[in-house]
Parts: structure tokens; C-alpha cells; sequence
């Protein structure tokens, strides 16, 4: 999905939930695209995947809703830790560095993934619930009816 060309039309029409695939995926990529380039020396593409990343680490903190207590705030370390591993990843090209935060990052996008559609499964659930409900309000509604009659 990362690959994809989106407009900004077609972001806009995004979930909170989509927008933050998105960008892990493009975090993951460029962080593959970034180990390739380091393989081959292409030190300038290197410097620019990563300053890429970065930027995409620094929107993921902000979009952390710290009402959500302390997962929120690790959340916000790891981010920072990584950001800070990329830097000097640039810095002294080290693949090692790089590859560390590509796991890491893997973990997270899996974990995030996981639970967006557990979410959707959650919601399909309750969704079902309340059809139920409505539907045995309207077939046997509530109250005072004289089944007698």
C-alpha cells in the first residue's frame, strides 16, 4: 500500500487508523530500499531514505494519543530511540543500526496490524449485536403487549 500513489483527495478520505499503515509501510520501505543502498555505497540515497524515515518517525509521534497512558509514552520512546539510531546510522553508515530499526519497526507495523483488524472484528461483532437487538425490539417489542389478544 505504501507504493501506492495517493492524492491528497484520497488521504483525506483515510481513517487515523489507515493514515498509520501507511506510513509504517513507507517507513519499512524506505528502510529496505535505504540497506540496499548501503550495500552499493550509494551513500547520498542513503542520507536521503533516512532523513525520509525520520521525518515519518517524527509524524508517528505525533499522532500518539497520550490519553492512553503508559503505552503511549513508550510508544513515544521507541519512536525517539529509533529516530535517534537512524541519525547515527546516517552518520556513520552502519547497516547493523539500520537493520535493528527495520526489526523494530517490523514488530510494531505487525502489532499495529494485528490489532486494526481485531478492531474491525470487534466492531463487525458489535455491529451484529445491535442488529439483533433491533430486530427482536421490532419482532417482540417490550412492554405492554397482550399476547392474548
Amino acid at each position: 500500500m505504501a507504493t501506492d500513489v495517493l492524492t491528497d483527495e484520497g488521504l483525506y478520505q483515510k481513517t487515523p487508523q489507515q493514515l498509520t499503515t501507511i506510513l509504517y509501510e513507507a517507513c519499512l520501505e524506505r528502510l529496505d530500499r535505504a540497506v540496499e543502498c548501503l550495500d552499493r555505497k550509494d551513500y547520498l540515497e542513503v542520507n536521503q531514505l533516512l532523513q525520509k524515515c525520520n521525518d515519518i518517525l517524527y509524524r508517528l509521534g505525533g499522532g500518539i494519543n497520550y490519553e492512553a497512558g503508559l503505552i503511549a509514552d513508550q510508544l513515544d520512546a521507541l519512536y525517539n530511540y529509533m529516530a535517534e539510531r537512524l541519525i547515527r546510522a546516517n552518520v556513520h553508515k552502519d547497516k547493523a543500526a539500520v537493520l535493528e530499526v527495520r526489526k523494530l519497526l517490523g514488530i510494531i507495523h505487525e502489532a499495529w496490524t494485528t490489532a486494526s483488524h481485531k478492531g474491525k472484528d470487534d466492531q463487525t461483532g458489535i455491529a451484529k449485536q445491535r442488529a439483533r437487538a433491533y430486530d427482536q425490539e421490532i419482532l417482540y417489542p417490550q412492554g405492554n403487549v397482550n399476547l392474548r389478544e
